[in-house]
């Protein structure tokens, strides 16, 4: 028990950008996530978007919206990761913040694997439809 004291109290050495070495630096953390979830958000939208195109109708509304679902994630994606750019070296290892971390990485992997089929699914719809 001492002993996990004494090392508890040990300063840990600072890297070069702030952070205590070990730490977790959230920014980093937070633009691999999102980097990661644009790509599999963009290979398995256009993924789920062939097999649509694959009816033979030659609409142009799954090009359309790949197109515009690819360039409206991106901003929500900028948007995710700006919320954790601003945090100071100190802010960016508190492990306070871990519980608010693993929430956006969830929002941001929810929304990378479940709105290409969605779209895609509602674009079937509005197909049928007209």
């Amino acid at each position: 028990m001492v002993d996990a004291l004494a090392k508890s109290l040990v300063r840990k050495p600072v890297a070069s950008d702030g952070l205590a070495q070990g730490a977790i630096d959230y920014r980093k953390r937070i633009s691999d996530h999102v980097a990661f979830a644009l790509l599999v958000y963009t290979g398995l939208h256009i993924f789920v978007t062939m097999g649509a195109l694959k009816t033979g109708n030659g609409n142009i509304l799954p090009y359309f919206a790949l197109i515009v679902l690819v360039a409206a994630i991106i901003p929500a994606c900028r948007w995710f990761e700006k919320r954790w750019e601003g945090l100071s070296d100190a802010e960016a290892g508190d492990p306070a913040l871990s519980g608010v971390f693993r929430r956006d990485v969830a929002m941001i992997w929810a929304g990378a694997l479940s709105l290409p089929v969605i779209l895609t699914l509602f674009a079937k719809a509005m197909l049928a439809l007209f």
